[in-house]
């Protein structure tokens, strides 16, 4: 049996099959499983190249969060003024900052909700390093806040700008920024802390700071009424910034000994270009010590001095000082009802001051001589732009006096007259005036309170409405306790409206409309695709 059965051997040819087979299966499994390795590896790096091209760029995450916001998107000026900003949305601000690495300028004013929050982006300000311009205003900043804006500014070394205007709580919390000024390497050219409750204190702080800045060319501390207490210590130190071009000292409760520190400040200001000290009550009286320096200001080019009660001898000093300004362009000496008694001098040297573009002198209380006297002078003044006469009743029946004035001001772009008296003799002229081709570039006429001009005088006047073609607002309102029908002259007014391409506001206040004349404003702006707001 053994030697029939010998050439077959059926269990060592059914070993070496079966380890065949399981050599077989088990390569075959390998090459499976590499393959399914492969096909894995495969997939994963499809998902990777699909995970990174749905994953937005920086630049992509910016115009995201600009546009939820309803703003452009651009990576140098990062506007956000007026954006009911939340805590959340400043937040957001913060993280994007790492990819905008040219941004030169933020703006953040008028959201509320920044305050309390700006520790959260003054973080992040380091990859700003090229920040030039930083405007917080009306934010509500919080002392935290201030304390932390002035541990920024160890960062941000390039600033130039810093708007900090209507944060009332920075009162008494100045200190909190100016000491972390750094001495030679602040660059700061603009400061504006416009009616932010500044105290005595504060003036001291900001004193101190301007020893560091040299650079500094623009200084407002408007609207701050007990800063004045410290206006001394400030002159003083005015000297430091010589370069200094504007300062603006609105309504900051100066004093008659203010004024006498600040004169002594103007000596080392050779370059200031504008000086506003108006609505300062008490300095009244002061002149008289004071302007040993004005007059040395060879390139000022602003002098606003409305509202300070000027009296009869600071007119008579002023009208020997202001002449001399031989730059000067804008001068304002608006309600000094005092400055009507003695103004005649003083307007009547305006002819030395061939720059000027614009005067304005509403309620000064001018006689006729004092008001002569302006007529003549403004014969040589070829560039003015700007006459506000408004509140002068003097100038009603006698604006012919400035008939000739009227003629040669080519460039004259605003007129007021509110308030002044006038009569239909006076808007005849007016008319008269246009038709022989003056005042071609007249942009803002008040005509306002002018109650005495007769139904018929509306109507001449509206017949030559038509020749100021870049004539933009035009004011026709009575006086609050007036009321009239506007009669005939209502009908000639619409028919002009349709000749004045430019015009965007028209004040009628206290004129009584009847139904039919108010859907006549209405349809006339639907009919003609304007958009003319009627105030009535």
């Amino acid at each position: 049996m053994k030697k029939f059965f010998r050439g077959f051997d059926f269990g060592k040819s059914e070993g070496k099959d079966k380890r065949k087979i399981e050599e077989t299966e088990i390569n075959n499994s390998g090459a499976d499983d590499q393959s399914e390795k492969e096909d894995l590896s495969a997939e994963d790096g499809i998902s990777h190249l699909i995970s990174e091209a749905e994953s937005p760029s920086g630049d992509q995450i910016f115009n995201q969060f600009m546009q939820k916001l309803g703003k452009k998107p651009n990576s140098k000026n990062l506007d956000l003024n007026n954006c009911a900003l939340s805590a959340a949305d400043v937040t957001e601000l913060a993280s994007l900052l790492p990819f905008l690495p040219e941004l030169e300028e933020i703006s953040l004013s008028w959201n509320g909700g920044v305050g309390g929050t700006l520790k959260a982006l003054t973080v992040h300000l380091h990859h700003a390093n090229l920040l030039k311009v930083l405007r917080l205003n009306n934010c509500r900043l919080t002392a935290e806040d201030v304390t932390s804006l002035g541990e920024a500014f160890e960062i941000v070394s390039q600033l130039e700008e810093l708007d900090l205007s209507w944060n009332s709580n920075i009162g008494g919390k100045l200190s909190l920024l100016t000491k972390k000024f750094q001495k030679g390497g602040c660059k700061l050219k603009l400061l504006k802390i416009t009616d932010c409750n500044l105290t005595a204190k504060d003036g001291e702080s900001l004193a101190e700071i301007l020893n560091v800045i040299p650079n500094l060319e623009v200084l407002d501390l408007s609207i701050n009424k007990l800063i004045g207490c410290s206006m001394k210590v400030i002159a003083q130190a005015l000297k430091n910034v010589p370069g200094l071009k504007e300062l603006n000292l609105h309504m900051c409760g100066l004093k008659q000994d203010s004024l006498q520190g600040l004169d002594s400040a103007l000596q080392h200001l050779a370059d200031l270009r504008k000086l506003d000290i108006s609505c300062n009550k008490e300095i009244g009286g002061g002149f008289k010590d004071s302007t040993a320096h004005l007059a040395s200001l060879k390139n000022l080019e602003v002098l606003d001095l409305h509202q300070c009660c000027v009296t009869e001898e600071d007119m008579t000093i002023l009208s020997q000082v202001i002449p001399l300004l031989s730059s000067l362009q804008e001068l304002n000496l608006s309600s000094n009802k005092n400055a009507g008694i003695s103004s005649g001098p003083l307007l009547g040297r305006l002819r030395f001051l061939p720059k000027l573009k614009s005067v304005a002198i509403s309620n000064c209380g001018l006689g006729e001589e004092s008001f002569s006297s302006l007529a003549e002078a403004a014969l040589h003044l070829p560039e003015l732009e700007i006459l506000d006469l408004s509140w002068n009743k003097c100038v009603g029946g006698n604006l012919k006096l400035l008939l000739g004035a009227l003629k040669l001001a080519m460039e004259i772009q605003v007129l007021r007259l509110s308030s002044c008296n006038l009569v239909d003799e006076d808007l005849a002229l007016l008319t008269l005036l246009t038709q022989d081709g003056h005042l071609a570039r007249l942009q803002k006429l008040d005509l306002s309170y002018n109650n005495n001009v007769s139904d018929e005088g509306w109507v001449m006047f509206c017949r030559g409405l038509t020749v100021f073609k870049e004539l933009s607002e035009l004011d026709v309102s009575l006086r609050p306790s007036s009321c009239r029908d506007c009669g005939t002259w209502f009908s000639e007014l619409l028919a002009a409206l349709t000749k004045l391409p430019a015009l965007a506001e028209l004040g009628m206040q206290r004129w009584v409309l009847s139904e039919l004349q108010r859907e006549q404003l209405e349809s006339f702006n639907q009919d003609n695709k304007r958009n003319i707001r009627f105030d009535c």
